[in-house]
C-alpha cells in the first residue's frame, strides 16, 4: 500500500523549559510554561492554537481536556498521547494528518512532568498492570532491571561489550557540556563510565536516566501559515510508528523501526546515508544500539562494530544526540519523548543553542517508551528536513 506523505506540514517554535531535579510544582505548571513559551516565541496568543496534544505521566486526574481549561484554549481538535518516550514522534503524526485534512491549522504539541523525592516509586507503582501485578509486588517494578535483562541478551547476542555502550555515553556527555539546559555538566571519559557504581548488572549508573521535571514543546502549521509568521521551520518529510512489534521474539532485540522503515525512507525520498542528524530516544544505550541497526545504519548486530568505528559527537563522523540525550540532559518523563525532535528543529533552522552540527539539512529522530518486563511496546520515527 502506498502511504500519504506529510507534504506541506512543518515544525516551529521548539521549546526547552530548563529541567530541574526536583521541583515544587506540577505537571500542569510545566506544561503551561511550555506552551507558553511556543505561543510567545510564534507571536501567537491562547485563541490561535485551535489544536493541542499533550502527554504526560504525572497530570493526575487532569488529562488533555481538562488542560484545555486550565489554559484558556479552545481548540477544535484535541488528543493526549500516553505513549512514553514515542509520544512526540506519535503526536506529530496525528497533529500532521490534522493540519493535512484541516481539522485544525496550528496544533501546539506539549510534554512535560515533575519530579519529586516520592513520584518516581509512585508512578512505577501504576505505570501498567503488568507493573502493577507481576513486577512491583516483588520488588522489580523499575525499568533498570528490565533494561539489565535487554542489555544482558543483546551482548550475549552480538558480543557488545560494555566499552561499546560506554562510547554512547561519553559521546552524548561531550554534547551536553555545550546544551545549556543539561543537568550532567561534568566531563565523562570511558575510564569513569566504567568505574561507576554497579545498578543492575551489567548497566551501571551511567546507563541511567536520571528523572527529572521539565518540559518541552514545538507547534505544527501548514508551510505557508509558519511563512506569514516569519517563522523558521522544519520540514516533516515522513513518519512512522508501531506498536507491540515482533511478538513472538522471546526477548526484544529489535524495534518496531525495522518493520517500516522502508516506508519511513521511501515517504521522504531519501536513505540511511542521507541522514545528517540522527537523535535517537536513549534512556539506556541498548536501546541506542538497537536503533543503529533497526533504523537502517548498520545490519543487525553490527551497532557495536558501528559505535568503534564511528565519532558520535556533534561535529563527529556520526552526529547523534546532539543536545547529549536524556542520559546526559535528564529525563523529564514523557518530556524526554520530545527532546530529541526539539533539538532536531533547532538544528536544521538555525537555532540550535548549543553544540552545532555543522551543514546539517536532514534529521531523523526515533522514539521507544511503555517497557514491560522484556520489551518496549511502542516505536516511533520521523524525517525532517531544513527549510
Amino acid at each position: 500500500m502506498i502511504r500519504h506523505g506529510y507534504e506541506g506540514v512543518v515544525l516551529a517554535a521548539p521549546v526547552t523549559i530548563p529541567y530541574q531535579r526536583h521541583s515544587i510544582h506540577g505537571a500542569a505548571w510545566w506544561i503551561g510554561r511550555a506552551l507558553a513559551e511556543a505561543l510567545r516565541a510564534a507571536g501567537l496568543r491562547p485563541a490561535d492554537i485551535d489544536g493541542f496534544c499533550c502527554s504526560s505521566f504525572s497530570l493526575g486526574a487532569d488529562t488533555a481536556v481538562g488542560l484545555t481549561q486550565h489554559f484558556g484554549l479552545s481548540p477544535r481538535w484535541l488528543d493526549h498521547i500516553p505513549m512514553g518516550g514515542a509520544c512526540g514522534v506519535v503526536a506529530l503524526r496525528r497533529a500532521a494528518r490534522a493540519v493535512q485534512a484541516g481539522d485544525a491549522d496550528i496544533v501546539a504539541c506539549v510534554a512535560g512532568d515533575t519530579s519529586t523525592p516520592d513520584s518516581f516509586r509512585q508512578q512505577l507503582q501504576s505505570f501498567s498492570r503488568f507493573a502493577t501485578d507481576a513486577t512491583w509486588p516483588y520488588g522489580g517494578g523499575g525499568p533498570n532491571a528490565s533494561f539489565a535483562l535487554l542489555t544482558d541478551a543483546y551482548m550475549r547476542a552480538y558480543g557488545a561489550t560494555r566499552e561499546d555502550f560506554g562510547r554512547i555515553c561519553v559521546a552524548q556527555r561531550q554534547n551536553a557540556l555545550a546544551f545549556p539546559h543539561a543537568l550532567m555538566k561534568r566531563p565523562l571519559d570511558l575510564a569513569h563510565y566504567l568505574a561507576a557504581r554497579p545498578v543492575a548488572d551489567p548497566i551501571a549508573l551511567f546507563d541511567c536516566v536520571m528523572p527529572c521535571a521539565g518540559a518541552e514543546a514545538f507547534l505544527v502549521m501548514r508551510e505557508e501559515t509558519a511563512r506569514a509568521l516569519s517563522l523558521p521551520a522544519a520540514h516533516l518529510r515522513g513518519a512512522i510508528e508501531r506498536h507491540h512489534a515482533f511478538p513472538d521474539d522471546p526477548i526484544q532485540l529489535r524495534g518496531g523501526w525495522a518493520m517500516d522503515r522502508d516506508e519511513l525512507y521511501a515517504m521522504a525520498a531519501t536513505t540511511p546515508a542521507g541522514i545528517d542528524l540522527l537523535q535517537t530516544y536513549d534512556d539506556y544505550p541498548v536501546i541506542v544500539m538497537m536503533q543503529f541497526e533497526d533504523l537502517g545504519f548498520c545490519a543487525k548486530g553490527e551497532a557495536p562494530a558501528f559505535v568503534r568505528a564511528h565519532d558520535l559527537t556533534a561535529a563527529g563522523s556520526f552526529p547523534h544526540n546532539s543536545s547529549g540525550g536524556q542520559l546526559s540532559v535528564g529525563q523529564a518523563g514523557a518530556a524526554g519523548g520530545y527532546l530529541g525532535l526539539v533539538e532536531a528543529i533547532r538544528q536544521l533552522t538555525g537555532q540550535a543553542i548549543g553544540a552545532v552540527v555543522p551543514g546539517a539539512r536532514t534529521a531523523l529522530v526515533s522514539g521507544f517508551g511503555m517497557i514491560n518486563y522484556d520489551r518496549g511496546l511502542c516505536s516511533a520515527a520521523a524525517i525532517l528536513a531544513a527549510p
